[in-house]
């Protein structure tokens, strides 16, 4: 009985931690409709090997590259956006995405979706840069 409890207490944590903008209870699937919508990038990480030490690629990026947007449609296009401190040559484009069951594929790259919970997406990709390594990207929807 105790483990039922605290369960449904579980649960409803997670239902409840999801929703609108208006605060309203939401379910955050892993979907094209539910990922939608615009994001910025507030973390990289990187490991070079499973046993390797992680690795702040965020740090290393330039300042008119930490500010841009994504914006993913829900019809698979991807706009790509040079926001705020500006590139030089500028750096928006258009892409495509698509989920696939708990992996995402932006702009031709798949990565395995570790969370999304209707604000924070984290993906994470292996062999990004070389073979066995670990790339986790955390997108922050705006």
């Amino acid at each position: 009985m105790k483990k039922n409890i605290l369960q449904v207490i579980f649960l409803s944590t997670i239902l409840l931690s999801c929703g609108d903008k208006d605060g309203k209870p939401g379910i955050c699937v892993t979907n094209m409709s539910s990922i939608a919508g615009s994001y910025k990038t507030i973390a990289v990480q990187y490991k070079a090997s499973a046993n390797a030490a992680e690795q702040d690629f965020f740090a290393m990026l330039k300042a008119c590259e930490k500010d841009d947007i994504i914006k993913l449609n829900a019809n698979g296009t991807a706009e790509y956006t040079d926001a705020g401190v500006q590139c030089n040559p500028n750096t928006s484009y258009t892409s495509s995405w698509l989920v696939n069951g708990s992996n995402i594929t932006i702009d031709g790259e798949t990565g395995a979706i570790q969370l999304f919970d209707c604000k924070k997406l984290v993906v994470t990709t292996t062999g990004a840069i070389v073979a066995g390594d670990q790339l986790t990207v955390t997108y922050q929807k705006q």
